[in-house]
């Protein structure tokens, strides 16, 4: 799935807009150069697409990039970095 997925640093999210619905992952800061991965949304009509899994990819490849480290307090992004050991890397 090849996702436009835009960064909003003011307001903490990664998010994508698909026929007008946003997926979100939304984060905080939580000190040193890290963030707190709190919450992941897809609305219902968007689901099963893989929505989630590109949003999450992009979000942790953006982290990687800008040298940051991220504490997966979301259940999806614990469970996508589980399933991807490259994103091992990003955790705290």
């Amino acid at each position: 799935m090849d996702l436009d997925v835009k960064h909003d640093e003011q307001a903490g999210k990664y998010y994508a807009l698909i026929d007008g619905l946003e997926a979100v992952c939304e984060y905080g800061p939580a000190g040193n150069g890290t963030l707190n991965f709190f919450h992941t949304y897809v609305p219902p009509e968007l689901r099963g697409r893989g929505v989630a899994d590109e949003l999450v990819r992009q979000a942790l490849e953006d982290v990687l990039a800008r040298g940051l480290k991220v504490i997966p307090a979301c259940w999806f992004v614990r469970a996508y970095i589980d399933r991807h050991p490259k994103y091992q890397a990003a955790l705290a």
